[in-house]
């Protein structure tokens, strides 16, 4: 009998997989390795410290809650040395598929001999409509699971080389990437754009998520804040960001909103969102990474859509 370790995407889901009486221990990886500097080497002494600084510094969170958290879930995955059937559970959005980069990543150093088998979330029926796992029936995700992707060496492989460009300081090299299709992840093609158009574009120095918000404001006009939130969330492409992300997103945009309740752009900000002026010049921080690339060192051209470095 093999031994089997599920690794999921988030606590909520993780909830939702105990219930479904599939065999196997559970481990939660608790990252949001799509915001703030990120290292190759995964779990290693100087990854967690980079990762921690940019929590605390960006998100308050406590040295205590990351290591309750966060390190407490990783150590228990080092510790289960024993399963040789490793199902990772990941969804089709760019913040899913950078963690499960890195997982797959780790197992490649850590665990060489399991089976890695992923279960991916995304298109399920014939709308236009992407699934998170949680969206999904108790029955489709069984069936999900009945049918989930052995990776082979080549897509381990791919994964990782992946993570290092991601983690490189030069996204021209992931963008040259064409060849997604030749392997087992769906959705990763799609997730690498995505992530490249989080550089800011030449038009107006936002980047594609920033003008998302600028657009949202005008064109549905949320009576507050709470209100603009949901329709951020409810409007997002396949960025798969939380509250959290957005609450920053919005204290970062702040000088172009003369109001958030309720919600209404400042002249310069619409005059930005036309691409009449650009937010480049009042952007003051240096320190804003994307995987291992400095946000402000590259351009993004939506015309070419090519990156350039500065």
């Amino acid at each position: 009998m093999s031994s089997l370790l599920h690794i999921t995407n988030g606590d909520a889901f993780t909830e939702r997989l105990k219930k479904l009486n599939i065999k196997g221990d559970i481990i939660t990886w608790r990252e949001m390795l799509c915001e703030g500097k990120t290292l190759t080497s995964v779990g290693s002494e100087s990854f967690w410290k980079t990762r921690f600084e940019f929590l605390h510094k960006n998100y308050k969170v406590s040295k205590s809650w990351f290591i309750e958290k966060t390190l407490k879930e990783y150590r228990s995955l080092c510790n289960h040395k024993q399963q040789d059937q490793i199902v990772l559970w990941f969804e089709y959005d760019l913040f899913c598929q950078v963690n499960m980069l890195a997982v797959i990543s780790w197992l490649l150093t850590n665990r060489r001999y399991a089976q890695i088998s992923l279960v991916c979330s995304g298109k399920e029926d014939n709308t236009d409509k992407l699934y998170s796992l949680n969206e999904l029936s108790d029955e489709h995700l069984l069936k999900l699971y009945k049918h989930k992707v052995v990776l082979n060496q080549d897509d381990v492989e791919y994964a990782d080389y992946v993570w290092q460009l991601y983690c490189s300081n030069n996204p021209i090299r992931l963008e040259n990437l064409t060849d997604f299709n030749d392997y087992n992840f769906a959705y990763l093609g799609d997730a690498v754009k995505t992530h490249l158009r989080r550089f800011p574009s030449i038009a107006n120095g936002l980047n594609e998520m920033e003008n998302n918000i600028l657009q949202l404001a005008i064109d549905k006009k949320p009576k507050s804040k709470s209100e603009f939130l949901g329709t951020i969330l409810n409007n997002q492409g396949n960025l798969g960001f939380g509250d959290s992300q957005y609450e920053r997103a919005l204290q970062r945009l702040k000088p172009l909103f003369s109001s958030l309740n309720p919600v209404r752009l400042t002249k310069k900000g619409k005059e930005i969102l036309d691409g009449q002026t650009s937010y480049y010049s009042c952007i003051q921080d240096n320190d804003v990474y994307l995987g291992g690339a400095l946000k402000y060192d590259f351009l993004y051209n939506t015309d070419s859509n090519r990156i350039l470095k500065l």
